[in-house]
């Protein structure tokens, strides 16, 4: 089986991971698409949508999504092309936790059809591919169960990403540290 040239860079809060992965798709010497996944809940929130907004080379193109990650990778794919996703964790959020005012939760049936058209999409598409999410389960188990619940189901995710990716890097105080290495030759 062919493994597609999928980076998956995972890390705690402010690890670093999202300048990584920037600078991974910048080095990349590709035509890169954004694919961003969080939607500015408050002003806090608004103000690191911004900060990531102004990090970013302007004339990288740019695709929100929010609930169609899968869609929204396959508009933004190409054979020479480099697409970054950053975050896995907010599209997960996005999913399982609707904000105010807005239809509720997926039912399980589709929700995981959205996880599985995800992961296929990963695996069938052209050019590099870069994956951000956050590593939240290092961690004590939470004590409430709908925070539980999207700890395993964002560890669950991980995994299947991982699985699937060359490389999986984790980020720990700003430094890379691989997890998983590209083999030389081997696809």
């Amino acid at each position: 089986m062919t493994m597609p040239d999928l980076t998956f860079v995972l890390g705690g809060a402010r690890s670093g991971k999202s300048g990584y992965a920037e600078r991974l798709a910048a080095d990349s010497g590709l035509p890169v698409t954004y694919i961003a996944t969080a939607c500015g809940a408050d002003d806090e929130f608004a103000a690191r949508i911004a900060h990531h907004r102004a990090r970013r080379p302007a004339h990288w193109r740019l695709i929100e999504a929010q609930a169609d990650l899968a869609g929204a990778l396959g508009d933004a794919q190409g054979e020479a092309h480099c697409v970054l996703i950053d975050c896995l964790t907010l599209w997960l959020a996005n999913l399982l936790c609707p904000r105010e005012g807005e239809a509720h939760a997926l039912p399980l049936e589709a929700f995981a059809a959205r996880l599985d058209a995800f992961e296929a999409a990963l695996v069938r598409a052209p050019g590099k591919i870069i994956v951000v999410s956050n590593e939240i389960g290092l961690g004590v188990v939470p004590l409430g169960a709908v925070t539980r619940h999207y700890v395993d189901e964002l560890g669950r995710l991980n995994q299947r990403v991982a699985a699937v990716a060359r490389e999986v890097t984790l980020m720990v105080a700003g430094l890379p540290v691989a997890v998983k290495a590209a083999r030389q030759g081997h696809t």
